[in-house]
């Protein structure tokens, strides 16, 4: 009967392998980075995840936070106590609340090439959208309906532009 595969040979130390190295790897990929900044202070590697969430008061398990009615098979409720945990740390709680309120920028800008392109459009045809389709310079033949949503889109993201340019215009 064949005996199994290297059971015969004893394991050689790799010289090549930078043990180091691969402990640093190993720490790495078992404590991931947290992204997030007030977490990331706030945290204490000497505890456990759910201690420190809790510190924070953040939920580790969502259905030990909120109270769940469980059914009985008679028919009355019971309702499931959620463990009151400490909050040492409730500045954590705070910062994340008032970085969630504040109103998102909205960043988007268009190319050089489509504002000119909807400049040349308006100026052209003023607001006939058919007539833009049909026009010379219109390359990718966009139909009267995505050229009305270009130029919506040059609207909604250079509003103060746009009035300069219908200005110039008029």
């Amino acid at each position: 009967m064949p005996k199994a595969k290297k059971s015969g040979k004893r394991k050689k130390f790799d010289y090549n392998q930078d043990r180091k190295k691969m402990k640093k790897k190993f720490i790495k990929k078992n404590n991931p980075r947290i992204e997030n900044a007030q977490i990331r202070n706030a945290w204490d590697n000497n505890k456990s995840m759910a201690r420190n969430l809790q510190e924070m008061g953040l939920a580790f398990d969502p259905n030990r936070t909120l109270p769940i009615k469980k059914q009985r098979l008679l028919g009355e409720d019971r309702e499931t106590k959620a463990p009151v945990g400490l909050v040492t740390k409730p500045y954590v709680l705070n910062q994340l609340e008032e970085e969630a309120s504040r109103p998102e920028k909205d960043t988007k800008t268009l190319s050089s090439d489509l504002i000119e392109y909807a400049q040349y459009m308006i100026r052209e045809h003023k607001d006939n959208y058919k007539a833009m389709a049909r026009d010379e310079k219109n390359y990718y033949q966009d139909t009267p309906k995505q050229i009305k949503r270009k130029i919506n889109e040059y609207k909604r993201c250079h509003p103060a532009h746009y009035d300069a340019f219908i200005c110039q215009v008029a």
